[in-house]
């Protein structure tokens, strides 16, 4: 958790499309040849991410 706070927004990016593209590739996989840990622990990773980015645009500006 702590490194995904510590990412820049375009890293953040990155890491939901990286993540998003090894959901789709392992779902194509053989049925016999997937890993739903593969699947569980890419969408946790994408849903922190953009958790992330949502509270960094909705952070009020300080004055």
């Amino acid at each position: 958790m702590k490194d995904i706070r510590a990412q820049s927004d375009a890293e953040l990016q990155q890491t939901v499309a990286d993540a998003r593209e090894t959901m789709r590739a392992e779902r194509f996989k053989d049925k016999l040849s997937r890993k739903a840990s593969v699947i569980r622990n890419a969408k946790t990773t994408v849903a922190r991410a953009l958790t992330e980015l949502t509270a960094r645009r909705r952070k009020p500006t300080s004055k």
